[in-house]
């Protein structure tokens, strides 16, 4: 089986968030399934610095006002399609971002492009492949089954998968006449969405089948609450919508092997965490104490639950516990956390950058975690802290309510707990956590015994690669291939 994915981001190229993760890890897990994956993806400055003996494949002289090519290349394993096109993606800033921070005003047209390069290539092959369905990723290539659906040619399959339903590509109706596409796509059956256009909502609407990150994601987005105006459709495809917990890179995020840490280690010998604690405290300039080690490896915002966080700093210091912060965001929510480290020298700090190899050490040698999104719809760090041995801390919603065993006394008494959830995601609810978190630290068999349970969690993309199989399968199936 051939399969085409698109997406915005792949690691280890280029990372903004965990959809940079699948896209990069979920490939390479398909392959022992036997399907082959190839992956189209923009050619951003840092992509286009890195590709080497890449080959010429497709040219476009007039792709959405722009001439583009398609570059074929293997990277890390990874058989990869990259656009391209100068003056859609050659560019300062972040993919989505400027330098300043605001939106590129033309990512209505640089994603377009995107997906009308992969429907062109999903409808005709590229240098002799041809894939038998699309995969795409999020509202940046979810235009792909829509250029399909209304074009003369037939479509392929399609699957569309939803990483955060809040992002959902919303552009006015003026750039309608550029996209191409037959008036009638203009409806409330197409790309239209309340007299303007949403690229999210327009894969929704003509893909084959939608799937998301985690079951009770998909669960979740049915409802008012977390539907983000898009529970209706939703609930009328609901037949088609799938929720499969992403998973990781085992070889990457592995402690025998992780060289970002100061000392490797296993289930067998977790006493060696305590030498990358010590170089947490170095790095974060805390001081050596007997309770626990917290840590955030975060965006700094209310959806990440940072704010009910920085409301409970002063009480888990003085419970005992110590915090080292890393990650960026909402300027109020930095603020804050840098006021709690100035009022708990040596027991709060905060690094307001990202660094891949810092998050690796501080999993690899924080006591526990924390992560009390309000809506968090599969996750990673949480998965990377069982790995690692790390107690993740989590509000109970989403992918974290599917992959994190609550420490409740059956539980404990059963010695399958692997960290401690809470919910709903209030201020008061997460400074229980935390005081729950510091007593069971207290008890060193317990809280052994938990890291123990989370090491041995399946965080490895093996079951959930199966389970794309199937849906794939399925999909070609009700092609009648």
């Amino acid at each position: 089986m051939n399969v085409l994915s698109v997406a915005s981001e792949v690691f280890p190229l280029v990372k903004t968030g965990g959809l940079a993760d699948v896209a990069g890890a979920l490939p390479l897990a398909l392959k022992s399934q036997g399907i082959s994956v190839k992956t189209l993806m923009p050619g951003y400055p840092a992509v286009m610095r890195v590709l080497k003996d890449a080959k010429l494949v497709m040219s476009f002289d007039d792709l959405l006002g722009a001439s583009a090519d398609i570059l074929e290349v293997t990277h890390q394993g990874l058989d990869l399609l990259v656009l391209d096109c100068p003056l859609f993606f050659d560019r300062p800033g972040g993919p989505y971002l400027d330098q300043t921070g605001k939106d590129h005003p033309d990512n209505w047209r640089r994603f377009a492009a995107l997906s009308k390069a992969g429907a062109i290539i999903a409808q005709d092959g590229i240098a002799g492949w041809r894939p038998d369905i699309a995969h795409v990723h999020d509202w940046q290539a979810a235009m792909l089954p829509a250029f399909m659906r209304y074009s003369e040619t037939p479509e392929i399959p399609t699957l569309i998968t939803i990483h955060n339903i809040a992002f959902q590509g919303m552009f006015g109706a003026d750039i309608f006449p550029f996209l191409g596409l037959p008036d009638h796509a203009f409806a409330m059956d197409g790309i239209e969405y309340f007299g303007g256009i949403s690229y999210l909502k327009a894969g929704l609407e003509t893909s084959w089948a939608i799937s998301t990150v985690s079951p009770s994601y998909a669960e979740e987005i049915l409802s008012g609450e977390y539907g983000m105006g898009l529970e209706g459709l939703l609930s009328r495809r609901s037949v088609d919508l799938t929720g499969i917990v992403n998973g990781i890179d085992a070889e990457i995020w592995d402690p025998e092997t992780d060289i970002n840490l100061h000392t490797r280690y296993g289930a067998g010998s977790l006493k060696s965490r305590a030498a990358n604690k010590r170089a947490i405290e170095e790095r974060f300039g805390l001081v050596e104490s007997d309770g626990p080690l917290f840590c955030v490896i975060s965006r700094l915002t209310s959806q990440k639950g940072m704010d009910l966080l920085a409301q409970e700093i002063d009480n888990l210091v003085e419970a005992g516990g110590r915090l080292a912060v890393l990650g960026s965001g909402d300027q109020a929510l930095e603020t804050a956390f840098h006021a709690a480290a100035g009022r708990h020298p040596g027991s709060v700090s905060v690094l307001t950058t990202y660094d891949e190899p810092l998050s690796h050490l501080l999993q690899g040698g924080s006591d526990a975690i924390i992560i009390p999104s309000r809506f968090e719809p599969c996750g990673l760090t949480q998965l990377y802290g069982l790995r690692y041995g790390c107690i993740p801390v989590v509000a109970r919603t989403g992918g974290l309510n599917d992959t994190v065993i609550d420490a409740s006394p059956a539980a404990l008494a059963a010695k399958a707990a692997t960290g401690v959830s809470f919910g709903p995601a209030t201020a008061d609810n997460l400074g229980r956590a935390l005081r729950r978190a510091i007593r069971l630290y207290k008890d060193p068999d317990v809280w052994t015994e938990m890291q123990k349970q989370g090491m041995k969690s399946d965080v490895s993309w093996d079951r959930s690669a199966g389970l794309y199989a199937a849906l794939y399968s399925d999909l070609l199936a009700r092609k009648g291939i």
